[in-house]
């Protein structure tokens, strides 16, 4: 940590940054945020009123206008969570009182020139914070583009499903809040983004994990249409068959709602709106923490809203990287003889095909396995099944896979990391300079390429610009994509065998072909 600070503190003092204060008015009212070094940035805004009493586990509500000029030089409070999204980061400040965003753009703000990148955070619904140094959108606002960076509620609060909630719903549907605020925040990005310098009609959606999953599901979601003109997934997507995850259904999910509310004591919805927002992170929060398919902002999950044609017709780029698991898996105690007990102990009763499809005759040879198994299962079925679906629908898809080992400290938690889960987004923000690590300059060029890369699709709708290998448009199942390392290359993925092993087990479980809905 104390090596954190001072590289912050290094980047901070290197140039002269007096931070000159930046006004600008928005729909309910002026902000006061900060200039330094040409870019203007606004912390905490709030997007939606504060999600407190009564408007606990319902929409999102229209922000209340302020006189004056509000500040806008601190971060929010992070949302309500448990521990955080990233080993190695300190606990965020946190408040039931959430919903805000932050904005970076050019100082000179050309009124409605710029594309706009909104970054959706993950943490597995359950933590995350928009304040981590690694998502200020800083250097990527200095290429051109303003970047929105959004809180939304997570945990049981964001996610809960529950019979009473429901039956006092207008829509009939609970759960998916978390879902709900994202899409207020596009929709405040929409209605105010100009003034800020942005384009509200060239709005590119991303995220990373969870985040990605979220940017998946606003595709699907007909509440989110027409409020962003581009997607980029970074390891998540939602296209698995739910038969995997029973408990994304409504109905499960409300059963779920009803036993967490017992184990936190409580025995109906008023009930647990009066309990305080930290005695509802425990119990069985667990449950209750993901998506919901139901009837309003998510009626179809992704893959049947694709296959049905009623996703957001953008383009996307989506990918993963090569050694996932190593950031969320304990790989030290993955053993030979038991693999594929501790599989099905973490992940359920999957068929053997998708097991056996990774050998692991040694313990070495195990630990392979898992992250191969691991990083399919999780993460790269999803992401290429997404850009499969993509490239029917006819708006173009692009694939990567992030291969680069980041030089982690040694006998820092993160030191056995490699090309793993998170892994991509110091590249990605272009903020190398916030670690004191070994960085080389076979990173700072991938940094800059793959920063290149992802403001050039916002600005376009296309990755490729000049000075930097050309990236292919993803054409069909064994399409090429671009391999992120020491060397940018375009070329299958490694990992297409399993994938399609995974291809046929799926289709067995959904009862119809990729690509094709269930036989009636």
């Amino acid at each position: 940590m104390r090596r954190r600070m001072a590289a912050l503190a290094a980047i901070l003092t290197a140039a002269p940054i007096l931070a000159l204060a930046a006004t600008v008015s928005t729909d309910t009212g002026r902000l006061r945020g900060s200039t330094a070094n040409g870019i203007a940035a606004y912390e905490g805004v709030p997007y939606a009123a504060p999600p407190l009493g009564l408007l606990r586990w319902r929409e999102p509500q229209p922000v209340q206008r302020w006189k004056g000029i509000r500040d806008a030089t601190a971060f929010a409070p992070a949302c309500l969570q448990l521990g955080v999204s990233m080993a190695g980061e300190p606990d965020p400040r946190t408040d039931e009182d959430c919903l805000y965003l932050n904005v970076w753009a050019s100082a000179k703000r050309p009124r409605g020139q710029s594309p706009v990148m909104v970054f959706i955070p993950g943490g597995g619904y359950a933590n995350g914070a928009t304040s981590l140094p690694l998502y200020w959108g800083d250097r990527l606002a200095r290429r051109g583009v303003v970047v929105v960076t959004v809180a939304y509620r997570l945990g049981a609060l964001g996610y809960l499903a529950h019979p009473e909630l429901t039956a006092e719903s207008p829509h009939h549907s609970s759960g998916n809040y978390g879902l709900l605020d994202q899409i207020a925040a596009l929709a405040w990005v929409k209605r105010n983004i100009a003034a800020f310098g942005g384009d509200p009609g060239r709005v590119t959606i991303f995220g990373q994990s969870a985040g990605a999953m979220s940017v998946s599901m606003l595709m699907a979601s007909p509440l989110a249409q027409g409020l962003f003109q581009g997607a980029i997934g970074e390891s998540g997507g939602l296209f698995e068959p739910l038969q995997l995850a029973p408990s994304y259904s409504l109905s499960v999910a409300e059963r779920d709602g009803v036993s967490y509310a017992k184990s936190v004591g409580a025995s109906s919805v008023a009930e647990l709106r009066r309990l305080p927002g930290a005695a509802l992170l425990h119990g069985e929060a667990g449950k209750v923490t993901h998506p919901v398919v139901e009837p309003y902002a998510l009626p179809l999950s992704p893959y049947d809203a694709f296959v049905a044609g009623k996703q957001a017709r953008v383009p996307v780029l989506v990918g993963w990287n090569a050694e996932e698991p190593r950031s969320l898996t304990d790989l030290g105690s993955v053993r030979a003889a038991t693999f594929t007990q501790d599989i099905r102990k973490a992940f359920g009763p999957l068929p053997s095909a998708m097991i056996d499809a990774y050998p692991h005759a040694d313990d070495a040879q195990a630990v392979q396995a898992r992250t191969g198994f691991e990083r399919d299962l999780r993460f790269a079925w999803d992401d290429w099944t997404w850009a499969r679906l993509q490239a029917r629908a006819g708006p173009p898809a692009y694939v990567y896979r992030f291969e680069r080992r980041p030089p982690f400290p040694a006998g820092s938690v993160r030191a056995d990391w490699g090309a793993s889960h998170f892994a991509e987004l110091w590249y990605v923000f272009d903020h190398l300079d916030q670690e004191t690590w070994t960085w080389t300059s076979a990173d700072r060029k991938l940094a800059d390429a793959m920063a290149g890369y992802w403001v050039d699709f916002a600005k376009r709708g296309d990755p490729n610009g000049p000075g930097r290998p050309a990236w292919p448009r993803f054409k069909a199942d064994d399409g090429a994509i671009l391999r992120l390392n020491d060397l940018i290359a375009a070329g299958p993925p490694p990992e297409l065998a399993t994938l399609k092993i995974f291809d046929g087990v799926y289709a067995q479980l959904r009862g119809a072909p990729f690509g094709t809905a269930k036989a009636p």
